[in-house]
């Protein structure tokens, strides 16, 4: 059975950033090398603190680290998320809710955690 941090770390596998960075290379300049770097920094911090603050952490603890995740992201360029990059965004933060033991089902009327937050 995996551990709590490999399960958590078994979420990067959900990441979307990679897609991003090529899409870059395909004419849509705000995915930039930065940008992207820049993105899948706040994610894995967030996977690293819930696994440094450990599963018996309250949930509370838990989801003071997702709300410093998604205002973190609000801070990212403007053009960079629209519809499809929400989407992954908000999904990927689901499976990490999930990952690290809470119901994304509970937050965000439903939407998860990122809806609790997300300006975008």
């Amino acid at each position: 059975m995996p551990t709590y941090a490999e399960n958590l770390n078994a979420t990067k596998h959900a990441y979307t950033f990679a897609a991003w960075r090529a899409s870059y290379h395909n004419g849509l300049e705000q995915y930039t090398p930065e940008n992207c770097d820049a993105a899948q920094r706040i994610f894995d911090t967030l996977i690293a603190d819930l696994i440094a603050c450990g599963e018996q952490a309250s949930e509370k603890q838990k989801v003071a680290l997702f709300q410093q995740a998604i205002e973190a992201t609000n801070e990212l360029p403007e053009d960079m998320i629209e519809t499809g990059e929400r989407e992954q965004l908000c999904e990927l933060t689901n499976t990490i809710t999930l990952a690290c033991g809470l119901q994304p089902e509970k937050y965000g009327d439903g939407e998860g955690l990122a809806s609790e937050w997300r300006e975008w």
